[in-house]
This record gives structure tokens, sequence and C-alpha cells, in this order.
């Protein structure tokens, strides 16, 4: 039987937390294209920089040295996620998006939750 070898994690793009993450950003930017021009100052711009914020809070937290600057900013992660949950809850019922695309994004966004929290268990256990 052949030895897995463990993938060396050096880099944050080497995480698979911000990797789906990273997806959910372009889940997000696909549909929001599709907003109203009137959405883009509001709705289409939140969305996009709660969904960034998530890859960028998950890319500090793997920069930082700490443990609790770390887990800092995998909490601030945490918080964008419910943000954008919020936010696609309310382009659900204005019916900008279909059920299958906010099914598609919350199905993505609690993955990454689930993933997020299991990082922040991670740093307890170290």
């Amino acid at each position: 039987m052949e030895d897995m070898e463990q993938k060396k994690i050096s880099h944050f793009t080497d995480l698979n937390v911000w990797q789906k993450a990273h997806e959910l950003v372009l889940l997000i930017y696909d549909l929001t294209d599709h907003f109203s021009q009137d959405e883009r100052f509001g709705l289409t711009s939140q969305m996009r920089r709660s969904a960034v914020s998530i890859t960028s809070n998950i890319a500090e937290g793997f920069g930082r040295r700490t443990f609790s600057d770390k887990r800092h900013f995998y909490d601030m992660a945490v918080g964008s996620i419910f943000e954008l949950q919020n936010q696609l809850y309310i382009v659900r019922d204005r019916k900008y998006v279909s059920s299958n695309s906010f099914d598609l994004a919350t199905k993505f966004s609690t993955d990454v939750l689930m993933m997020t929290n299991a990082l922040i268990s991670s740093l307890s256990r170290l």
C-alpha cells in the first residue's frame, strides 16, 4: 500500500478553506453580475465585499504569528460569512436570484463556515 504523503501548507492558497472560499467569491461575482444597475452600489457591492472579506481574513490570519492573532482573523472571516448569508436572504426575497442560485450560494457559504470553524478548532489543539 502506498503511503499517503501529507501536503505541506506553506501558503494561504494551500488551505482547503481558502480554496473553497475563493470559489464562493467567484460565485458571488457571477451571481451579482445579473443584478440591476440600481443595486451596483448597494447589494452588489456589499455582497462582493463580504465575500472578498472572507478570503482576505483567512489569508491574513494565515500570515499572523500568534494563535490569538490567527484566531482573530479567522473569527472575522466567520462574521463575513454570516454577513454574506444575510445578504443572500435579502436577494432571494427580493427575487434577484433563483432558488437554485440561492441554494448553491448558501451551500457554499455553509461549507466555508464549517471549514473555517474547523480551522479555528484546530488552533485550540496546537
